[in-house]
């Protein structure tokens, strides 16, 4: 049996989690210019007060800002506009223990199906074809509502049987997975080149062929088991993706 769900996410801000709230307000603030780099962040107890928030909601928004890189937060001194802004840490794309998105935005899911394996759009490398699988698709939305990029999930229905009854639209699969119980080890990222077709030039308003990045994470199980195959495309914008390695202790510096 083929289960098909469809869902459009409005960008109305009414029903929204007080904290996505307070982000996007914080947000707006740095993007629009109202507040440069090297600003000082109201302390939380002042984005408290004028919000109406508690703080536990204001530390939630402002650790999304951090993991956007929109901000920089250090202990005792604060949290400041980071100097570059749209800088991302790839390590959260493949990381296994990471409780919040791997990459900062709003999604809109367009699809979410379950369906035999050799029917989904990616294939799950050692499920057979008739073994059920859950495909969904999202696009990562930024401020305005434009499409970031788009995602392409595709896990065996197996570990993922109530997936389609979550929350789709802030649901991260990794912390999903591990919340059911399943013992991930293991990630991979690939990145390549990627030429947009017809239908995706149009989504991101730019013309078809332009040269973009495709992202494939694979995620396995520690029993070997192929757990999730996530595909993004990614086309070329101001955001700058990064990898880092702590050699020493952490750096006090923004």
């Amino acid at each position: 049996m083929i289960y098909q769900q469809e869902k459009y996410l409005g960008m109305s801000e009414d029903g929204l989690p007080l904290h996505v709230r307070t982000r996007r307000a914080l947000e707006a603030r740095i993007r629009g210019g109202q507040w440069g780099p090297g600003t000082r962040i109201p302390t939380e107890a002042e984005l408290c007060q004028e919000f109406g928030v508690s703080r536990i909601t204001v530390q939630r928004a402002l650790r999304d800002l951090a993991d956007a890189g929109l901000i920089v937060r250090f202990r005792k001194r604060g949290s400041f506009v980071a100097q570059a802004v749209g800088r991302h840490n790839l390590l959260r794309f493949t990381g296994l223990l990471i409780q919040g998105p791997e990459t900062h935005g709003d999604h809109r899911v367009v699809s979410a199906q379950v369906l035999p394996a050799h029917k989904a759009r990616l294939r799950l490398p050692g499920v057979p074809g008739e073994e059920a699988v859950v495909q969904m698709e999202r696009h990562k939305l930024g401020p305005d509502g434009a499409v970031l990029n788009t995602e392409l999930h595709v896990l065996p229905f197996r570990l993922a049987p109530d997936l389609l009854e979550q929350p789709l639209g802030p649901l991260t699969t990794h912390a999903y997975l591990r919340d059911r119980g399943v013992e991930l080890v293991r990630a991979r990222l690939y990145v390549e080149p990627y030429a947009l077709g017809e239908a995706e030039a149009e989504l991101f308003g730019l013309p078809a062929g332009t040269p973009v990045f495709r992202w494939l994470r694979e995620t396995w199980t520690r029993r070997g088991e192929i757990a999730e195959l996530l595909e993004e495309v990614v086309p070329p914008r101001s955001e700058r993706f990064y990898v880092e390695t702590d050699l020493g202790g952490p750096p006090d510096r923004p």
